[in-house]
């Protein structure tokens, strides 16, 4: 399977670094630091699939490029929720497939599986609020981070509608934890997931890589695992 990459940052070089684990090839590597050519060059004609790991602004620009190119697509980019719509509309315009997540480590997706049961079985109990917090490197740009935003919605859906508080820290060099709790009276219950290295979330996009080739619909790394049914 090619895999084209865009984005060439830290993430960008550890799946390409990872690739050949996963039976997948990079066939080549859009980033504006490497050189003017972009999505729409006529080199990337026998890509299978684009993994994105650029930035918010280049999603919103380079989605639509390519589902018009018939190229699939994994995006772990965050910070373009207020593209959403219209990328939708591009996807499903070309009858590509994309796997979108803000987080693409298993142990996340399941995590945030575990934490939405922990929300229905809370949301009884008025007594108990609830909170989120979650920690990352100082370079990280977009603070609540992304999984953490998925983790209330994840919640919310589970049907816990009291207010539920977010908090971020930015220190160092984290490469993330994210720690759900709920707190009574007397008593407090945490959820933690901590992450050790970045390999999980890059052996997660190239597993979503292989599992979208030829399928047609918006995904997400629930989908991938077998836990939902993707938006088609």
């Amino acid at each position: 399977m090619r895999i084209l990459l865009v984005g060439y940052g830290r993430m960008g070089r550890l799946v390409e670094s990872l690739a050949g684990d996963h039976g997948c090839e990079i066939a080549g590597v859009v980033d504006p630091v490497l050189g003017p050519e972009g999505v729409d060059s006529d080199r990337w004609r026998d890509v299978d699939v684009a993994v994105d790991f650029s930035s918010p602004e280049a999603v919103a620009t380079n989605v639509p490029l390519l589902a018009g190119r018939g190229i699939n697509l994994v995006v772990g980019t965050t910070g373009w929720i207020g593209q959403e719509a219209a990328m939708r509309r591009a996807v499903a315009d070309r009858g590509v497939g994309i796997v979108a997540a803000p987080n693409f480590s298993i142990g996340v997706v399941l995590f945030d599986a575990i934490v939405a049961h922990a929300a229905g079985l809370f949301r009884a109990q008025a007594d108990f609020g609830a909170f989120i917090h979650e920690a990352h490197h100082a370079a990280k740009k977009d603070a609540p981070s992304g999984t953490a935003l998925l983790l209330k919605s994840s919640m919310e859906r589970a049907g816990f509608a009291r207010p539920i508080d977010v908090a971020a820290t930015r220190a160092g060099y984290l490469p993330g934890i994210h720690t759900v709790g709920f707190d009574g009276p007397a008593e407090t219950v945490t959820l933690t997931h901590t992450a050790r290295d970045r390999t999980s979330f890059a052996r997660g996009a190239l597993l979503a890589a292989r599992w979208i080739q030829g399928k047609h619909g918006w995904f997400t790394m629930r989908d991938v695992l077998g836990l939902s049914i993707g938006d088609r």
